[in-house]
């Protein structure tokens, strides 16, 4: 954005010689370019960096520019200005050809400090070391943390922190028994040192919450959780639902219509596919989608979706790439059975299995379950029980932490996966 303010009034000084400031043509430009850019992912760190990364950021900076440029055509065929070639060459060429060059500066420099990861020392029991080790194997290259992990069987040997060098310490499940180290970090804090429980570790480098490292004790006591039934944030997210899901489904009903007529087209079969899932607190619901499987696909019951699953349909691959067939679901939420954000409803019959392997899974039903949520927009479609353990720390990072904020933010989050394509597709086995 401050890219785009410099360039704009740095071409009004030069054609017109004085600083106009925020003006309604910035503004349009502003939106268009954001917009456009964050639909792209240009404010999306790579997973990878190869050696093209640098072109293609390169490339999305043009598009977005290239975005700018259309609008202010269709705005000038629109409105018949007269001297639009003159303003297109004399002002528009140069205005995107400095937030081309700004925002590419801007953009390396912010890549360069975003990769001077924060140093963390983890000190817990040997269970929750083993936890975080694996979190944190899972991880992209990009995102891997600096962090030195202390087992406190070990700690004595091990553990020594540098006055002065910035460190930060993540503290797991210690014994009472440690009383030493117990000092030791005490006498960290006096000096200054940031010390967080290691879960509030995992909220803020990961974004999500291991179920193994959560007990009981901290399910009671904690902290968060405040979407409860009857409260300021329940009645508040509910009004978001209602409204929300009443614009999409007015807006999105050309897409609905075409979509099952597409469905019918392919193999005269039933449009629509009903299914039982479960909702607040476990009860049952039904969800209806626009079919997107060949009829009778699970005679034998229900199943995990595979990469190339011969049982969806040529229409229903589109359907599930761009989520045109979860529309019906909206009149779930206006009826309250489902919101627009939120951990997304399971079948009772792979749940059963599910609570069986995972701890802590039927925390995910402590509220309404959503369209989108959390874990859809930062972890690929799922199909097996480690995507479900993924997906549940995900869910209940977003349980602890929900708010009005975080539900506009996953929103965002969601129409740039649709614009790109990026449904309910699994990711190929390991």
């Amino acid at each position: 954005m401050g890219s785009l303010y410099i360039s704009y009034n740095l071409t009004y000084l030069r054609r017109l010689g004085e600083w106009e400031g925020w003006s309604q043509g910035l503004l349009v430009i502003t939106a268009t370019w954001l917009s456009i850019s964050y639909l792209s992912g240009r404010y999306s760190l790579a997973e990878t960096k190869g050696k093209n990364y640098g072109l293609s950021r390169f490339v999305e900076t043009l598009l977005a520019a290239c975005g700018v440029l259309l609008v202010f055509i269709g705005h000038s065929w629109m409105y018949q200005i007269v001297d639009a070639e003159t303003r297109f060459r004399g002002f528009m060429i140069p205005l995107v050809g400095y937030a081309v060059a700004f925002s590419s500066l801007g953009q390396m420099g912010a890549l360069k400090l975003s990769s001077k990861r924060k140093k963390w020392i983890l000190v817990s029991n040997e269970s929750e070391c083993s936890v975080i080790k694996r979190e944190l194997g899972n991880e992209s290259l990009t995102t891997k943390r600096n962090c030195l992990i202390c087992n406190t069987d070990q700690i004595g040997e091990r553990f020594r922190v540098p006055s002065g060098e910035g460190l930060s310490i993540g503290v797991g499940n210690l014994q009472t028994s440690d009383q030493e180290l117990i000092t030791r970090l005490l006498r960290l804090r006096e000096n200054g040192e940031q010390i967080v429980p290691l879960l509030s570790w995992c909220e803020q480098e990961l974004q999500r919450i291991p179920p193994e490292l959560i007990q009981a004790k901290w399910l009671i006591q904690a902290e968060g959780f405040g979407l409860r039934p009857g409260s300021l944030n329940w009645r508040v997210k509910r009004l978001y639902d209602v409204c929300g899901a009443a614009a999409l489904l007015i807006i999105s009903t050309p897409l609905l219509i075409l979509g099952g007529l597409l469905v019918w087209l392919e193999d005269r079969g039933p449009v629509f596919y009903c299914q039982i899932r479960s909702g607040l607190y476990g009860r049952p619901i039904s969800i209806w989608k626009l079919r997107s499987m060949r009829v009778n696909a699970e005679a034998l019951g229900a199943q995990w979706a595979s990469q190339r699953d011969p049982r969806i349909t040529n229409v229903g691959r589109i359907l599930r790439a761009t989520r045109i067939d979860e529309l019906p679901q909206l009149i779930s939420v206006i009826n309250g059975d489902l919101s627009l954000i939120g951990p997304r409803p399971e079948r009772p019959e792979i749940e059963q299995d599910l609570e069986r392997l995972i701890p802590h899974y039927r925390i995910r039903h402590w509220i309404r379950p959503g369209l989108s949520g959390w874990a859809q927009v930062c972890y690929p479609y799922g199909a097996s029980v480690e995507d479900s353990r993924m997906k549940l720390s995900y869910d209940l990072y977003y349980l602890r932490n929900s708010s009005l904020f975080l539900d506009f933010l996953i929103t965002l989050k969601t129409i740039r996966l649709v614009s790109g394509a990026k449904g309910a597709s699994p990711k190929a086995p390991q």
